[in-house]
């Protein structure tokens, strides 16, 4: 059976947007100044080994769309070999391939569970991670947790509908940055 796992890369003060820069956002790319070192490429490439699928809201889906098919190499094969499901009212027909629209978050992600044997992993995609956790259905977080401090921008857990206890799994350096790995209590 799978498990859904959030996988972010988040700021001292919560924020999760435009890591990478690509959104456009006057923050963004604040994950590139930093170093994660070897232990963060080999977490990260673990990770994605250990993972059968992508569970992504649409605007970073249409991102990983747009950037993993023209790309080379272990990581871009397996992204763009693994199935890809995509939460979304308004994309009908996506392109990238293995890719599937779902519409429903609480009927349609549980039973991804029984299909897959590997990991079901979610990246980015914001308002995704907080309907999953609001129906209860992250297994895992893992935040590589970046020292900056941004002070805007769409946050992990930007509103729920009240606490939410976690229970630390792991913690371990990675270069500059922190890894965590929480279960819900």
């Amino acid at each position: 059976m799978g498990k859904i796992v959030v996988s972010q890369f988040v700021s001292l003060d919560g924020v999760i947007e435009d890591p990478g820069g690509s959104e456009g956002w006057d923050r963004g790319g604040w994950a590139f100044r930093y170093e994660r070192g070897p232990e963060g490429d080999k977490f990260k490439l673990d990770e994605l080994t250990a993972a059968d699928a992508l569970l992504l809201g649409r605007v970073t889906y249409g991102g990983f769309a747009e950037a993993w098919p023209s790309r080379e190499g272990e990581f871009a094969d397996k992204f763009n070999g693994m199935a890809k499901y995509v939460v979304s009212s308004t994309l009908s027909n996506p392109e990238w391939n293995n890719s599937q629209v779902i519409e429903d978050v609480a009927g349609d992600v549980p039973p991804l569970r029984d299909r897959h044997e590997g990991d079901i992993l979610v990246n980015g995609s914001a308002q995704l991670v907080q309907a999953l956790t609001e129906h209860d259905l992250v297994d895992e977080y893992r935040l590589m947790v970046y020292p900056v401090v941004l002070g805007g921008g769409k946050r992990l857990f930007g509103g729920t509908d009240g606490p939410r206890s976690l229970k630390l799994v792991d913690s371990r350096p990675a270069g500059e940055t922190l890894i965590l790995t929480y279960h819900p209590a």
